[in-house]
C-alpha cells in the first residue's frame, strides 16, 4: 500500500505532468536533424507515466523494457552520439526531484520516492544503451578493422556514455555538493538539507558506477597502497552508517598487506560488499555483525567480508553478480556487478555463500601478479 506522501506526489504529477514535460523539453539537448524529434516529447510522456504506475505500484520496473527497445532503435537510427539520450534522461530526473522537494512533506517520506524514481531512471539508461550498443555493434562487424585501428573501447556505446556523464554531471555535481555542506554550515536548521545531501551521494555514487561499469580504465592510475590502510579508511566513511544501523565490524586484518592497482576500483569494491551489508543487516533484529578477514599466503591475498543477516535464496546466488539482480526491494543491481569487473580485472576471483547465519564474500587476489610492474 502505498504511502500519504507517494499518493500526495502521483497526484501533484498527474496534475502538473504538461508542466513537468514542457520545462524538462526546454532543457533537452536535441539536434535539428533528429528524424524523431517529436518522439522524444512522446518517449518523456510514457516514462512519467511509466514512474506514476511503478510508484503506485500498477507496473513493475521490468515494464520499462518496451519503451527502452523504442528509445534504443530511434537513436540508432539517428546516429546521434547516446551521451545525449543520457543526457537528456538524467534532466527528467532533475525535474521530477524539483517537483518532490516541493512538497510539504517530511523529508524522510520522500525517500521511498527518491529511491522508485533512481531505480526507473538507472534502468531506463542501462538497458536503452545496452539495446543500443546491440544494435550499433551489429552494425559495425564491417568495420572491425577500422575499429580496432581508433581504439575499438572508445568508440562502443558505454565508453560514450561515461564520457558524457563526466563532463555533463560530475563537475556541477562536485560544486552542487560544496555548496550543500556550506548552506548547512551557514544555516544547519535549513529543511531538507540532509535529504538533499543524501541524494546527491546516491547520484555520485550511481555515476562512479556506471564509469566502472563502461570503462578498463578509472580516472586514476595504478599504485602500490596498503590494503590495511584502505580497509580502515573505507570503515571510517561508512562509521555513521555502521552507528545509524547499530552495526558492529570486526576487523582481522594483518599489518601490511600490499596490493598494486587502482586504488579508488578496490574502494569501490570494498564499499560496495560493506554497504550492501549494513543494508541487509537492517532486516534483522538482534546483535548485527560484520567481520573482515584479509590474509596472505605464499601466492595469494585473501580477503574475507562476512555478516550475519538473512540468507541469500539459491536461485539469487547464483545470479548474484548479475547486472541488476538484486535481494533488495528497491536495489538496483549494479553494485556487485561492478565488483566482480574490477576484481577479474585485477587478475582477481569473488564469490559469495549464504548459509542460515552467515553470508560471506570471498575474494582472492594472486600474489605474484599483484606485484607485477
Amino acid at each position: 500500500m502505498k504511502s500519504y506522501a507517494e499518493q500526495q506526489f502521483c497526484t501533484y504529477l498527474v496534475e502538473n505532468k504538461d508542466t513537468i514535460i514542457e520545462n524538462w523539453n526546454r532543457k533537452i539537448i536535441v539536434s535539428q536533424n533528429d528524424p524523431f524529434k517529436k518522439e522524444i516529447l512522446t518517449n518523456g510522456e510514457q516514462v512519467m507515466s511509466l514512474i506514476i504506475a511503478l510508484i503506485t505500484e500498477e507496473k513493475q520496473i521490468e515494464d520499462i523494457h518496451a519503451i527502452c527497445r523504442k528509445i534504443a532503435a530511434e537513436r540508432a537510427q539517428t546516429g546521434e552520439n547516446i551521451g545525449n539520450f543520457v543526457y537528456n534522461t538524467n534532466l527528467g530526473r532533475h525535474e521530477l526531484f524539483e517537483a518532490m522537494f516541493k512538497m510539504d512533506v517530511k523529508a524522510f517520506e520522500l525517500q521511498p520516492i527518491a529511491s522508485k524514481i533512481h531505480l526507473c531512471f538507472d534502468y531506463l539508461i542501462y538497458y536503452t544503451v545496452l539495446i543500443y550498443s546491440e544494435i550499433i555493434g551489429k552494425n559495425l562487424e564491417e568495420k572491425q578493422h577500422f575499429i580496432k585501428e581508433t581504439h575499438k573501447e572508445r568508440l562502443t556505446i558505454l565508453g560514450q556514455m561515461s564520457a558524457s556523464f563526466v563532463h555533463e554531471f560530475r563537475n556541477p555535481l562536485t560544486s552542487i555538493m560544496g555548496f550543500v555542506k556550506l548552506l548547512r554550515a551557514d544555516n544547519p536548521e535549513l529543511p531538507y538539507l540532509d535529504i538533499i545531501s543524501h541524494e546527491l551521494d546516491q547520484l555520485n555514487f550511481r555515476i562512479s558506477q556506471f564509469l566502472l561499469v563502461s570503462r578498463k580504465e578509472m580516472w586514476d592510475e595504478k599504485t602500490d597502497f596498503l590494503l590495511n590502510d584502505l580497509f580502515h579508511d573505507t570503515i571510517h566513511f561508512l562509521y555513521p552508517s555502521l552507528v545509524n544501523a547499530n552495526v558492529s565490524i570486526e576487523e582481522n586484518i594483518e599489518d601490511s598487506v600490499p596490493f598494486y592497482g587502482h586504488r579508488s576500483e578496490i574502494r569501490q569494491v570494498f564499499l560496495n560488499i560493506l554497504m550492501n551489508s549494513i543494508d541487509a543487516l537492517q532486516t534483522i533484529s538482534g546483535k548485527r555483525q560484520i567481520i573482515i578477514d584479509v590474509s596472505q599466503a605464499k601466492d595469494d591475498v585473501h580477503i574475507l567480508i562476512q555478516n550475519n543477516g538473512p540468507r541469500i535464496p539459491a536461485d539469487k546466488l547464483e545470479t548474484i553478480f548479475e547486472p541488476f539482480v538484486t535481494t533488495k526491494q528497491l536495489g538496483t543491481g549494479i553494485g556487485l556487478f561492478v565488483c566482480k569487473q574490477i576484481v577479474e580485472k585485477h587478475n582477481g576471483s569473488v564469490q559469495c555463500e549464504s548459509i542460515e547465519d552467515w553470508t560471506k564474500f570471498i575474494i582472492v587476489f594472486k600474489k605474484n601478479v599483484l606485484e607485477e610492474r
